[in-house]
């Protein structure tokens, strides 16, 4: 069993703790630390589990470093664990900057440990539902609005929500960006809190992504349109709608009357409507598991250190248009 510690325990932190509590024959939950005294206090009641009193104390008594605290953090913990051949979880997005992000894959190539990065939505019902569709993307609408909450301003909408339908279309378009072109604005934080984006890869499919915290309704979609198909993920309502499209020589005729007729004006199509199967299963355990299981096994992590440098490089490079050129980042260009 591995012995596990959580750093940081603001909202997502705690129920990181849940998570991990109920993952009994896996983790060990040896305590966590949080540079909150108070905060700290209050969940070493509320939990029952020790608080330690420094990070280093807590790395010396575990296996596994479960990072939850805000992202200007994850660098020097992450280091500090890496350092100490402690296996890594790192909450999205990997780090603060890409210079950080690019020094952790320099540092975990010395250690031999595994890194895996938060990115939740691939545990998501809606995306795993389609895991099995060959999927070849080539226009990509992506939309996730969020009603405002103080929590997670400390990071552009970019950063906070953006980067999880970034991680989601590179890893379905495993090509390269050509072009990125964004916009965004802030309304009552110091960075964008809307956001556009629209990114071209090298085969020609063309994803555009929007992101606002400052919406009157919560939305987490993403809609794949492709040769013959249309798949819509719903990543709030955890359910996936695919479209197939037929030609009618391609089609049995005795199973024409389950599908829709389509004039084409070049001859007769046929639609599928299909909704695709899901299970429900919690996230967040879900990649916690996932992550001891590539641990034990020896198996690359189901997002490692190298896709989250991906997606944060991509969201750099939106906010390097967004800023009009001005922000001076090493986006490898």
């Amino acid at each position: 069993m591995l012995k596990i510690g959580v750093f940081g325990v603001g909202h997502l932190g705690k129920i990181h703790l849940k998570c991990i509590r109920e993952l009994i024959n896996m983790y060990d939950l040896v305590g966590f630390y949080d540079p909150n005294d108070v905060v700290a206090k209050k969940v070493a009641d509320e939990f029952q589990i020790k608080a330690f009193d420094t990070p280093e104390s807590l790395l010396q008594a575990i296996d596994v470093a479960d990072i939850v605290s805000p992202t200007p953090a994850h660098y020097g913990l992450a280091e500090l664990a890496i350092q100490q051949n402690k296996h890594v979880f790192i909450e999205k997005p990997l780090t603060h900057t890409l210079a950080e992000a690019e020094q952790l894959i320099v540092l975990q190539k010395k250690h031999p440990v595994h890194v895996q990065i938060g990115h939740v939505e691939r545990f998501n019902p809606a995306f795993l539902a389609v895991s099995e569709v060959a999927l070849e993307p080539m226009f990509v609408e992506a939309h996730r609005l969020a009603m405002f909450n103080p929590r997670g301003t400390d990071v552009s909408v970019v950063l906070d929500l953006m980067i999880h339908d970034l991680d989601i279309v590179l890893s379905l378009v495993q090509h390269e960006v050509r072009q990125v072109h964004a916009s965004g604005v802030a309304v009552v934080s110091d960075t964008p809190d809307i956001a556009n984006a629209r990114v071209e890869f090298a085969n020609g499919c063309v994803a555009n992504f929007t992101a606002s915290r400052m919406s009157l309704k919560n939305m987490r979609k993403v809609r794949l349109f492709q040769k013959d198909a249309y798949i819509s993920m719903d990543f709030l309502n955890k359910s996936t709608d695919i479209v197939r499209l037929f030609d009618a020589e391609n089609t049995d005729p005795q199973q024409r009357a389950d599908l829709a007729e389509l004039d084409t004006g070049t001859g007769k199509k046929y639609l599928q409507f299909q909704q695709a199967k899901t299970k429900p299963v919690n996230a967040i355990q879900m990649e916690l598991r996932t992550f001891a299981e590539s641990i034990r096994t020896g198996e690359p992590p189901k997002v490692g250190l190298q896709e989250g440098y991906r997606a944060l490089k991509l969201a750099y490079r939106i906010l390097d248009k967004i800023d009009g050129g001005q922000r001076t980042v090493n986006d490898g260009r």
